[in-house]
C-alpha cells in the first residue's frame, strides 16, 4: 500500500492542484518574505543552495527558484496551484479541472471550436497553450462585463443606501 507521501505525489504528477491546509499559510507567507529578502541585485549574479537534512549542498538554477518562489506566493494567498509543462497535452478532465468548469461543458466548448484540439481515436487532447488562450480571453471578457456593469450601475445612480 503507497504511503501518504507517495500517493500525494502520484496526485501531483497527475496535475491534480495542490493548495496549502490553513495551518501552513503563516509560515509559507514567512517563507517567502525571506525569499524576497534574499533576491540579488540585478547586475549580481544569483546563487541559491539547497541545504538537505544530512547537509549535502546542491546549488539551484535562478529559474527553480523563480519557480519556488511564485509557487509559496500562490500556497501562501490560499490559492491552489498545477504544474503543467508547456506542450503538454491534456485530457478533457484535466482541462475542465483547469477551467473549473465540468467536463461536459468543456467538450461542448470544444465542439463548437471555441478551444483547439486534436482527437486521437474517439479521446480529445487539448494543448495547454490553447486552454490557456482561451482562459485569459475568457477572464478579459468577464473583467469588461463587470467594468461595463459597473459604469451601467453608476450611469443608473448605483444601489439605493437603504435595505428593505
Amino acid at each position: 500500500m503507497p504511503s501518504s507521501a507517495t500517493a500525494f505525489e502520484d496526485s501531483v504528477r497527475r496535475m491534480n492542484p495542490v493548495a496549502a491546509p490553513e495551518d501552513q499559510r503563516e509560515r509559507l507567507a514567512a517563507l517567502l518574505h525571506l525569499l524576497e529578502q534574499v533576491r540579488p541585485e540585478a547586475d549580481e549574479p544569483a546563487a541559491y543552495k539547497l541545504v538537505t537534512p544530512t547537509g549535502e549542498v546542491t546549488e539551484l538554477p535562478e529559474s527553480v527558484f523563480l519557480l519556488l518562489e511564485r509557487v509559496i506566493e500562490v500556497l501562501a494567498r490560499g490559492d491552489a496551484i498545477t504544474v503543467v509543462p508547456v506542450g503538454k497535452e491534456l485530457t478533457t478532465q484535466q482541462a475542465a479541472n483547469i477551467l473549473n468548469v465540468s467536463r461536459q461543458y468543456l467538450v461542448r466548448l470544444l465542439d463548437e471550436g471555441r478551444i483547439p484540439h486534436r482527437k486521437t481515436g474517439t479521446h480529445r487532447r487539448v494543448r495547454m497553450e490553447d486552454l490557456l488562450a482561451y482562459k485569459r480571453q475568457r477572464d478579459q471578457s468577464r473583467r469588461e462585463g463587470l467594468r461595463e456593469l459597473s459604469r451601467m450601475t453608476e450611469d443608473f445612480g448605483g444601489y439605493d443606501s437603504e435595505l428593505g
